[in-house]
């Protein structure tokens, strides 16, 4: 039974599996047909069973932040998905819900007819108390498969404070998972009986879920949902396939500029990756394998110093190093905030240090106060910073070293550290293609002084919190070309 490593298996309720009509996966996060712990699980036991499998992607319209560009991206996905699923032996049911609360009791229905109930086990947004609520609500098993990332979620008993002590931790409990890939093609061998009850066993629930049509999956339909149509889609296409394709351009044509250049704007030297990452449309997994593949690597090039370094533990290139770093160790260091710490977005989860600064500073005189509608709308005195959130607005990305500078300003600008949370989330899960993820929350409460330490001198407003200012960006960083693209002022600072 090739099914998912036991420790990235978790039930979410005590029922027992039953001997149902096919085995049901209910894909959320990993919207992938491939390198997929949780659809090879699924699949496993549709194999052994000599069930059908079938495969629902739902996408509902009351989910927070729900836009046209954000439910376009997942279309985009969704119909990769139909196209590719076709030619499985797989029943694809694609759902996109045409008002909120329509698509109401639909797992319920899928779950009576099922053996057991596979799922995504992704610890952020909304996912996890919508799935609890549906394992206390089904009638058969309901089990979610980590697949987010080279460590287990529960590889990991506690949070850590620290990049440093997670790379550590990463570097002494790490090794023996590397050799645990999900398999490329999870669903190669299904036999062609898996398939062949798919149009009778859903006929009765599609009756009143109606699978999305061509049309919706295409997204001519959007205009006619209630969701926010003032943030558009953007131009770069979501789904595995330009996720896939996203990848492997990196790694053959820009990734030799990364350890160099990444921080600059003007050099586009990064991934670009995390918004394929966020929708699980492209696996950690393969990005693994396609970099280790190119750079000739085997585990025994892996260093026996487990010191927490930076940079020479893994034994590959300077430029897969610092890749690695970003992809493994800053990644997953908020997967495991999310998956072991409830309050992971709310401010009482900062480091008692950074709570205490920023309110010993709280009543601190602010030059500058800007309010939500003036920051959505870059209308501040800074350029720099109207750029940031102009690249944010306009196409749903926000450059790698600007998003720091972009949310230490929005802390100077706002009332108070709580106020300058609120902002920085709402603007980033509501723009950001990369949104409402774990790494997104590591960045907007790195600013706050997650994963970091004091620093001296004491400012005002910032306390011991690290201190950026757009005068020494714009003279450390290549931007002039970032700035003639998404710059609204003239004037630069001298």
């Amino acid at each position: 039974m090739n099914g998912a490593p036991d420790i990235r298996v978790r039930a979410l309720n005590e029922n027992p599996s039953a001997d149902g009509r096919y085995v049901l996966y209910w894909m959320v996060a990993f919207r992938r047909p491939r390198w997929s712990f949780a659809l090879q699980h699924a699949a496993s036991h549709a194999r052994v069973s000599g069930k059908p499998l079938v495969i629902l992607e739902a996408l509902r319209t009351g989910y927070p932040w729900a836009s046209d560009r954000l439910h376009r991206f997942i279309l985009d996905g969704m119909r990769a998905h139909r196209k590719h699923f076709r030619e499985k032996n797989v029943i694809y049911y694609p759902y996109v819900e045409p008002a909120p609360g329509a698509g109401r009791g639909l797992l319920e229905a899928l779950a009576q007819e099922a053996c057991l109930v596979v799922s995504d086990d992704y610890p952020s947004f909304f996912i996890p108390s919508m799935q609890r609520a549906a394992a206390s609500k089904v009638g058969v098993r309901l089990e979610v498969v980590d697949s987010n990332g080279l460590l287990p979620l529960r590889a990991a008993d506690r949070v850590f404070s620290r990049a440093f002590d997670f790379r550590r931790f990463l570097q002494k409990q790490l090794p023996p998972h590397l050799d645990e890939l999900p398999l490329e093609d999870p669903l190669e061998d299904l036999p062609p009986s898996t398939k062949e009850a798919g149009p009778s066993v859903l006929s009765e629930i599609k009756k009143k879920w109606p699978e999305a049509t061509d049309a919706a999956l295409a997204g001519d339909t959007l205009a006619s949902l209630e969701i926010d149509h003032t943030v558009p889609a953007v131009d770069f296409e979501g789904g595995f396939i330009a996720g896939e394709q996203r990848a492997l351009d990196f790694l053959d044509h820009g990734f030799h500029r990364y350890a160099e250049d990444r921080n600059h704007p003007d050099e586009d030297a990064a991934s670009g990756l995390s918004p394929w990452l966020h929708f699980g449309h492209v696996s950690t997994h393969q990005i693994f394998h396609e970099l280790t593949q190119n750079e000739g690597w085997s585990p025994e090039q892996l260093s026996k110093k487990t010191n927490g370094a930076r940079e020479g533990w893994w034994g590959m290139s300077d430029n897969a190093e610092a890749f690695l770093d970003e992809l493994v160790t800053w990644r997953e260091i908020g997967f495991n905030m999310c998956a072991l710490e409830p309050r992971y977005d709310q401010y009482e989860s900062l480091p008692e240090w950074a709570r205490t600064t920023l309110e010993l500073h709280e009543a601190d005189p602010r030059e500058h106060l800007y309010s939500l509608e003036e920051l959505e709308n870059a209308q501040t005195h800074d350029p720099i910073w109207n750029a940031a959130q102009t690249e944010l607005t306009e196409t749903g990305r926000l450059q790698n070293y600007l998003r720091m500078l972009w949310g230490k300003k929005i802390l100077e600008w706002t009332p108070s550290a709580r106020d300058a949370l609120a902002v920085m989330i709402e603007l980033n899960n509501k723009y950001a293609v990369d949104g409402r993820d774990p790494n997104s929350y590591s960045g907007i409460f790195w600013v706050l002084g997650r994963y970091d330490r004091p620093w001296g001198p004491e400012r005002p407003i910032f306390g011991k919190i690290r201190y950026m200012s757009s005068q020494s960006t714009v003279r450390k960083l290549r931007m002039s070309d970032y700035l003639a693209r998404f710059g609204r002022q003239a004037e630069l600072f001298d």
